[in-house]
């Protein structure tokens, strides 16, 4: 079949979407609810969501090539089961609580504006990655490639130092409570 190229969806949830083609190409998904769909095995490249609700979406093995979100509701993805080649996305000004990034190869991605509490990044590759205005309040950062990441001015986040690569990360001077946290102390 043919892959679906350069559409605009606006207002439909999954009931209005027609996934047999398995692929999405340069598409735009504007206001849609997908919450609670099932996305397992499409491929969407340089497509964009924007204003979408995504929340508990099923994303086994889909692929994700280019994809921006921008003000989308993403609350508990297991972003963690796309597909792994040539995952690419950005995020601006979503609500990602509770999502999962556990292990993957997430180099020079971009976060801007968004809520990323509770999100589990354990084992991932963040490295070059920016976490712009984000609040990573009970975010997980565990065995966590962060190196050249760039969190001057990210918020709220704790991330023990010594269970992640940080070198050449970049925090701003409010942030480094951020970093000794786990250890007890104080600064005022």
């Amino acid at each position: 079949m043919e892959p679906l190229t350069g559409k605009v969806f606006e207002k439909i949830d999954s009931t209005g979407l027609d996934t047999t083609a398995g692929v999405f190409e340069g598409c735009r998904f504007v206001r849609c609810n997908f919450a609670h769909s099932d996305f397992s095995d499409i491929m969407f490249r340089e497509c964009s969501f924007e204003q979408c609700d995504m929340s508990l979406t099923k994303l086994d093995g889909t692929g994700l090539q280019e994809v921006r979100f921008s003000g989308c509701k993403l609350l508990g993805v297991q972003f963690s089961r796309c597909r792994k080649l040539l995952l690419e996305m950005s995020f601006e000004s979503c609500t990602m609580k509770l999502s999962l990034f556990t292990g993957l190869d997430l180099k020079n991605t971009t976060f801007t504006h968004c809520d990323l509490q509770e999100a589990d990044f354990t084992g991932a590759n963040l490295s070059g990655s920016v976490f712009g205005n984000c609040d990573l309040r009970l975010a997980l950062f565990f065995h966590t490639n962060l190196e050249k990441t760039d969190f001057r001015t990210a918020f709220n986040f704790s991330i023990p130092p010594e269970s992640n690569r940080l070198r050449k990360a970049k925090f701003s001077l409010q942030g480094l409570p951020g970093l000794l946290d786990t250890y007890g102390i104080e600064i005022e």
